[in-house]
């Protein structure tokens, strides 16, 4: 998920655009550090009691390497959402066993490359679900600040085993949104101060983000050096102070936790005809060049940079942080000949055909992408898919969604490598 390089959230109100952002540019390394506040309170940290009504299940079957997407309405009643791609995602106590009916199993979890770590609402939570709090070494609660385009989270660090689509990360830290860390009542100003506070269905517009983006941890410079507005520790006497975390309590990504599926992702999608589409099923299959049917084959391979940006070229200008990003709805770029709406988004009189050209950080790389506009303000309302893009930032082509369709897209994590490819890199 990418802060403020995607386009304000439309004002349609049959469409809830889910725009995906990277957490905080200094969480990629070299960013300020602001001191702690020192803090030697104790606290007793109990387990999560999330406050949703979802019932538990028993471990889910760990056969296969591959789960199931749907871009549809979305869960939020009364709206309907626009390209947006779904999972369902089971969590467990850690170190469930056998048949112990410890697990929960969360749908329409928005798959986000652009971001790494699980994230669930505490609403969508079962109260019967029990995950342990993450704690600091003074035995306070973490408790995690997310800034995205339109909005924050905060939550405490949990743990819990993952299961997706017959995989497993166990005992991963997770962001359980809206909980309170530690019982601290309130959140962090410097917290609150970076955007609205997501933490229901309805500002959120799913239950949960899973972030399977290019890199493990959702911020390296926080394993080294305080950064504002990410971690805390918490209480409920002494409230939260900004804090390192360790390499156990940072929220990560749960792909590079899998036992051998765990160097990346692919993503298919089926195309999208100009009319838009009312339901899309597609399948995220885990691994690179790990099984047979996840071989990268004759797809052309763009290594980024350490932030995960490749350079894209449009109407003759080199736009150098560029990215794919399956949480970002749109197709967000500069081009003023282009008409747009009052939110923004460009509307062609008809479909409309431009090309760019990608070109891999190591310039090693190079390819023409040809891509469709349509007009979203005369979609019906029962589209929940198609091809439409809008105004966004100089230097940077945000590849949303609609680059997806039709397409296979590959996500090789930093530092692994197979077959020959060492992460980062897309791949298509």
């Amino acid at each position: 998920m990418r802060i403020n390089r995607n386009f304000p959230a439309s004002v349609k109100t049959q469409f809830t655009m889910m725009i995906a952002a990277l957490l905080l540019v200094a969480c990629g390394g070299g960013g300020s550090s602001s001191s702690s506040s020192s803090s030697t309170t104790s606290n007793t940290v109990t387990n999560q009691t999330g406050t949703g009504s979802g019932s538990l299940t028993t471990i889910p079957s760990t056969t296969g390497h591959a789960a199931s997407i749907v871009v549809d309405a979305g869960p939020v009643s009364g709206t309907s959402s626009i390209n947006v791609p779904y999972v369902s995602v089971t969590v467990c106590t850690p170190g469930t066993s056998g048949s112990t009916a410890a697990c929960q199993t969360i749908d329409h979890v928005t798959l986000d490359t652009g971001s790494y770590g699980l994230r669930l609402l505490n609403s969508a939570l079962s109260s019967n679900l029990t995950l342990p709090a993450v704690t600091a070494s003074n035995g306070q609660a973490v408790g995690e600040c997310t800034a995205f385009v339109i909005g924050t989270t905060w939550g405490s660090v949990r743990l819990a085993d993952i299961y997706i689509g017959g995989e497993v990360a166990k005992n991963i830290p997770i962001q359980d949104i809206g909980d309170h860390p530690g019982g601290a009542s309130g959140i962090p100003t410097d917290c609150s101060n970076t955007g609205t506070i997501e933490d229901t269905q309805a500002a959120l517009g799913s239950n949960g983000i899973l972030g399977i983006g290019l890199f493990v941890n959702d911020c390296d410079t926080c394993l080294s050096q305080v950064v504002a507005a990410t971690y805390y520790t918490c209480s409920s006497s002494g409230g939260c102070s900004n804090s390192k975390v360790t390499s156990s309590q940072v929220v990560k990504n749960p792909v590079a936790s899998f036992a051998v599926d765990n160097n990346g992702t692919l993503i298919k999608l089926p195309s999208v005809s100009s009319a838009g589409s009312t339901g899309l099923s597609g399948t995220i299959t885990f691994g690179i060049g790990t099984e047979t049917d996840n071989t990268i084959g004759t797809a052309t391979v763009y290594y980024t940079d350490s932030s995960g940006n490749f350079t894209t070229t449009f109407n003759n200008t080199t736009m150098s942080s560029s990215y794919l990003d399956s949480g970002s709805n749109g197709l967000f770029f500069v081009d003023a000949s282009l008409t747009q709406d009052s939110a923004g988004w460009y509307i062609p009189t008809s479909p409309l055909t431009l090309s760019a050209t990608n070109t891999s950080h190591t310039g090693l790389s190079s390819g023409a992408i040809s891509f469709t506009l349509v007009d979203v303000d005369t979609l019906p309302a029962s589209i929940v898919a198609a091809n439409i893009g809008g105004a966004g930032s100089s230097g940077s082509f945000a590849w949303g969604l609609p680059f997806f369709f039709g397409r296979t897209v590959y996500t090789g994590i930093s530092g692994i490598t197979v077959s020959g490819y060492t992460g980062p890199y897309w791949a298509y």
